[in-house]
């Protein structure tokens, strides 16, 4: 059965959320209070409307209740997202997404009951950042405030060594959780210790943020 969601507020953050899913041939209920905003989503999302979500009634009319998960990414009126995110949780909505714009922001959401808060340009900014710092460094995602999950590739300083040898674990305190052999298609989950790095292989590596930055500054970062 095909889920459905619902992408409140068409800025930079909300139209990329709703154009992916759109893509990925989900059916999307695009609002946003902005006329314009609403006309340029209408041959993308499932259906656009024009409506305040800060109105009980106005949400119940749209039939909120039957959507699976709503995305509030309202822009910059904290208390419109504030209010919002409220009444969708008095309507019992299963899952609920905000888009915070400052940590103050994020603790009254997370107190209201949003199930996920996120900061996408906070978060892109560190996975930016990341990339800055080497071209080996492939990806970066945030697990919580302070773990992450890196993808890296193997240079010069990992090629022809073993994991056992890096003894990453105990040299860092991260894991490898995979790797993805530069020659290969598959991934190694759990790869074993004896497993000889080369390079361009693909490490998937968990841990705490100021481990991992050791672990990349040692190991990832060419000189």
């Amino acid at each position: 059965m095909k889920r459905e969601f619902a992408v409140i507020g068409l800025g930079r953050f909300g139209g990329s959320i709703c154009r992916e899913l759109s893509a990925e041939g989900m059916d999307v209920l695009a609002i946003d209070i902005h006329e314009d905003k609403v006309n340029e989503f209408k041959n993308i999302a499932a259906h656009a409307v024009i409506a305040d979500t800060t109105d009980e009634n106005v949400l119940k009319e749209l039939g909120i209740r039957n959507i699976d998960h709503v995305i509030v990414a309202i822009g910059d009126n904290i208390q419109a997202s504030i209010l919002t995110t409220l009444m969708l949780k008095e309507l019992g909505i299963n899952k609920i997404t905000v888009k915070a714009q400052n940590d103050y922001h994020e603790k009254v959401l997370n107190k209201i009951g949003a199930d996920q808060v996120v900061h996408p340009e906070r978060d892109m900014g560190k996975r930016i950042a990341h990339s800055i710092i080497s071209t080996n460094i492939l990806d970066h995602l945030e697990l919580s405030d302070d773990h992450s999950i890196v993808e890296v590739k193997a240079g010069e300083k990992m090629h022809g060594r073993t994991l056992l040898k890096l003894d990453i674990r105990a040299q860092f305190g991260c894991n490898v959780v995979a790797i993805k052999e530069a020659n290969e298609n598959g991934i190694n989950v759990s790869p074993m210790a004896d497993q000889i790095l080369h390079r361009e292989d693909i490490l998937i590596v968990i841990g705490a943020d100021k481990d991992i930055s050791r672990f990349e500054k040692q190991l990832v970062v060419e000189d």
